[in-house]
């Protein structure tokens, strides 16, 4: 999937921020991601968030202030904002580590976004993540490592892998058995693709 890029960033875990912004892309500061985008000199384009976790209100021009009695989290409320102007790519930053409950919040609005035909990849400390629905995903050849591949609802079916390690060719995963865990890359192209459902897929990747 390609495209300009919605930049999102959180609160959580940040390997290292070097944000790019792309032509017709959006950086959007998602509450105290504002604070990690100016620790890095990077002015977002917008600032959402209840701001529960910065001290004062932040002084922007763009600032969308939520209820802190909400359903949407500060995450979600900014990819909202990226769909309805149009973005189908969006890269998360500062939404793994900390607490756990966060980080399962933050995978779940990867998911979100793969039913609505659009794409997220967040990036922790230590991997990336994606979602994948009734679709695929390539890996270009490159440097070796892990990936794992798990089933984001009951049952994901049709789930096939090529290029790595252990192979998978149309078969039926589920949420309660771990068989994609830790296939080794191997250097080659790598693809996985579902037919039915939505699958998780986890990157490992050494923070330098």
């Amino acid at each position: 999937m390609t495209g300009p890029i919605c930049h999102i960033v959180g609160a959580g875990e940040i390997c290292r921020l070097e944000l790019q912004k792309s032509e017709g892309g959006l950086i959007i500061a998602a509450d105290a991601g504002y604070s990690a985008l100016k620790k890095a000199g990077v002015e977002p384009d917008i600032v959402i968030g209840d701001f529960d976790s910065l001290p004062d209100l932040p002084e922007h021009p763009n600032t969308v202030r939520l209820n802190r009695e909400k359903d949407d989290t500060d995450m979600l409320a900014a990819i909202r904002l990226g769909l309805a102007r149009g973005y189908t790519l969006f890269h998360l930053y500062g939404g793994t580590g900390g607490r756990l409950d966060h980080t399962l919040a933050n995978i779940q609005c990867l998911a979100f976004l793969s039913e609505r035909n659009a794409r997220g990849i967040l990036f922790g400390k230590n991997e990336w993540i994606t979602a994948v629905t009734n679709g695929s995903i390539s890996l270009e050849a490159g440097n070796p490592g892990y990936i794992s591949v798990f089933a984001h609802g009951e049952k994901a079916r049709g789930v096939t892998l090529t290029g790595f390690k252990y192979p998978l060719s149309d078969a039926t995963i589920t949420n309660t058995f771990p068989i994609g865990v830790s296939n080794a890359i191997t250097g080659k192209k790598g693809t996985v693709t579902v037919k039915d459902g939505t699958v998780i897929i986890v990157r490992a990747m050494d923070c330098d």
